[in-house]
């Protein structure tokens, strides 16, 4: 994708990460608020609140609550951690991260819930919100790496033959390839 004309200083480029970055931030506080409410009742050995249907005991307490031991809210908690944190690397790589960790807390959500109404026959609407902002992450992030393209030289970097474009030069570039519009 190449970088559209700047708007005070920042590409449509930017302003587009920058909307994503601030959309897979808020879903990944979300999802650590469910994480880390799951993750708390099962060390604390409380009941889950279950709002809707009742199922929640039932998912918590199935063989399928743990993976080899370790509890899945606390996987999930991890994976949104992840996912929040690859939004401070500032590249393709930091982008490509988030996908790929959001891609396979989306698929691993998906068995999940597989097994919830298929083996375990109940229902736990907090693991099914996780399951959905997981979900939405992986959109969000597929969204982030195809939309933004990939990393153009910083503001005052050397152009293509090694000089450095002075900001007020940029600027009037900018101008007369937005007149020839």
């Amino acid at each position: 994708m190449s970088t559209s004309a700047a708007v005070n200083g920042a590409t449509t480029d930017d302003v587009v990460d920058r909307r994503l970055q601030i959309a897979i931030g808020v879903v990944c506080l979300i999802g650590i608020g469910v994480a880390t409410y799951l993750t708390y009742t099962h060390y604390a050995k409380l009941n889950v609140v279950c709002p809707v249907s009742g199922g929640c005991e039932t998912v918590q307490k199935s063989v399928y609550s743990k993976l080899d031991g370790v509890p899945v809210a606390v996987l999930g908690l991890i994976g949104y951690i992840a996912i929040l944190l690859s939004l401070a690397v500032r590249n393709e790589l930091g982008r490509i991260a988030g996908f790929g960790i959001a891609l396979v807390g989306c698929l691993f959500s998906l068995y999940l819930t597989y097994r919830e109404v298929f083996t375990i026959k109940a229902i736990c609407p907090w693991c099914v919100s996780s399951a959905v902002m997981m979900t939405l992450l992986t959109f969000l992030t597929a969204w982030r790496v195809v939309r933004v393209g990939p990393d153009a030289p910083p503001a005052g970097a050397p152009n293509g033959n090694g000089k450095t474009v002075p900001r007020a030069e940029r600027r009037r570039i900018e101008r007369r390839q937005a007149a020839r519009r």
